[in-house]
């Protein structure tokens, strides 16, 4: 079990889910909304803020959809622009499910 963690341009969220609905078995996501700044910055003239809205993508998924959901996101991210965004994948060690209180360490 893996987490897909994405950090993407909100204009493309819309694209980045119905391609990701489109993975026969997907899982499902949360989606929220977050601001920061890598290297690349910005400069605004009046009230300087480096921060750039994104939306926040958390992906639990089993070890057999990690590389189509990686390479969805990154293909339907992409702009070709600085700012698109980053995904990384995380180990998820275990979890459980609150309505049945089960506790697992594969979770799909």
């Amino acid at each position: 079990m893996k987490e897909i963690r994405a950090y993407v341009q909100p204009h493309k969220l819309s694209q980045i889910t119905m391609a990701l609905m489109e993975i026969p078995g997907f899982p499902g996501m949360s989606i929220m909304d977050c601001e920061g700044f890598g290297r690349e910055r910005t400069e605004h003239s009046q009230d300087y803020k480096p921060f750039l809205v994104k939306k926040r993508l958390e992906i639990f998924a089993p070890d057999d959809l990690v590389e189509i959901i990686f390479e969805t996101i990154m293909r339907t991210a992409h702009s070709g622009h600085h700012g698109d965004g980053k995904v990384y994948i995380l180990d998820a060690q275990e979890g459980g499910r609150i309505s049945s209180g089960e506790r697992h360490k594969d979770l799909s």
